[in-house]
C-alpha cells in the first residue's frame, strides 16, 4: 500500500501524523509512506488538499469530508476524544485495514 502524507510547513500537526504513520509502516513491510509538501494554493487546488495533514491511502483520502474546503490550512479530525489536528493511531490503523 502506498500512503502519501500531504502537508504544509505552517501546520505542526503533520509531524504527529508522520510519527504515527512511521510507527505503523515499521510493522507493515507492505506499506510505503511518502511525504509531499504542498506549497501553493494552486498546488492545493490541483491535488484536492483539504488541509494539513492529509493522509492518502493509494490515492484516496479515507477521512475526506465533502464539505471541507481546499487550501493551505490545518485540518481537524473527529476523534473519540473530540476534534484533533490528526487522526488517532487507532483511526489510522483502521483506515489502512479498511482500504
Amino acid at each position: 500500500m502506498d500512503i502519501t502524507l500531504l502537508y504544509f510547513d505552517g501546520c505542526p500537526n503533520w509531524k504527529i501524523a508522520d510519527q504515527r504513520l512511521t510507527e505503523i509502516a515499521a510493522r507493515r513491510p507492505d506499506i510505503t509512506v511518502t511525504r509531499r509538501r504542498v506549497e501553493t494554493l494552486e498546488e492545493a487546488e490541483r491535488v484536492g488538499f483539504r488541509g494539513s495533514p492529509s493522509v492518502l491511502l493509494d490515492g484516496v483520502d479515507p477521512f475526506a469530508d465533502g464539505g471541507a474546503g481546499i487550501g493551505l490550512a490545518c485540518r481537524l479530525y473527529a476523534t473519540p476524544g473530540g476534534p484533533a489536528g490528526v487522526p488517532t493511531l487507532d483511526q489510522l490503523r483502521a483506515a489502512i485495514c479498511d482500504a
